[in-house]
């Protein structure tokens, strides 16, 4: 649906005329700025998980029984906004510089995408909803049953965010390797990513003709001049030999 979109941030957007090349493609090639910012965004997204992870296991009354949340949370909520910060600017950053089409009909990438948005949707829910009633099980070792569902959906939702951001690396399911109407096919809209070698193969068959039209043509014959005899018209030869006698008629 945005193919044509993430197709001209990846090739136009900050291009500086026919050669140049894109704001993408600099980062890409970049000699250093690429790895610190794939680094960073591997360590953030450790600090962010392990965080998040702590106040989880707290609120499914799982670790942590003998400190209230609102203690626990208080201390590590510094961590986790800092390193969500910088997280999202280097993801954002990475999707940009990588290869933001191959990201894009990743069908690893998708899912990433999908939990990353259930998990801040758990995210308004508890803070907006079950956290209005913090007051009343702030202290108790093992919280209401809402709670707890919360916690084990953020715990859920961000172990599948990173198992499938790994599993981008990988080429498994690429559009290239995918049976055209599969599940996949489908979902990542690899018809549309591989629209380009259905016009490479366009432009070759026109190059292809071309190049049948261009070879040298059979030499015609001048208009005046006489047809060539064929066996069997009857015609005979102007320069043939002379009749030879038959044997015994004599010369």
């Amino acid at each position: 649906m945005f193919h044509d979109f993430v197709e001209w941030l990846q090739y136009e957007l900050g291009k500086s005329g026919p050669d140049g090349l894109s704001w993408s493609n600099q980062l890409w090639e970049s000699l250093n700025i690429w790895n610190v910012v794939e680094g960073t965004h591997v360590l953030t997204l450790m600090f962010f998980a392990g965080t998040i992870w702590i106040v989880d296991l707290r609120m499914m009354g799982l670790a942590f029984r003998n400190m209230p949340f609102s203690k626990l949370n208080d201390r590590v909520l510094p961590i986790t906004m800092v390193s969500f910060g910088v997280m999202v600017l280097t993801g954002v950053l990475s999707f940009f510089g990588r290869d933001p089409l191959l990201y894009y009909h990743d069908i690893w990438f998708r899912l990433k995408m999908t939990f990353l948005v259930i998990a801040a949707i758990n995210i308004f829910w508890f803070h907006y909803r079950v956290q209005k009633s913090q007051a009343e099980w702030d202290a108790l070792p093992s919280p209401p049953v809402k709670v707890k569902l919360s916690g084990a959906v953020s715990m859920l939702c961000w172990f599948l965010i990173i198992i499938f951001g790994r599993f981008i690396a990988y080429d498994w399911y690429r559009c290239e390797k995918v049976e055209p109407g599969s599940f996949v096919y489908v979902v990542a809209e690899c018809q549309q990513a591989l629209a380009y070698l259905e016009e490479d193969g366009a432009d070759g068959e026109v190059i292809e003709e071309e190049f049948v039209d261009e070879t040298a043509p059979a030499e015609e014959p001048a208009p005046d001049a006489p047809p060539d005899p064929q066996p069997g018209d009857g015609a005979a030869p102007s320069d043939a030999a002379p009749e030879q006698p038959a044997p015994g008629q004599g010369g």
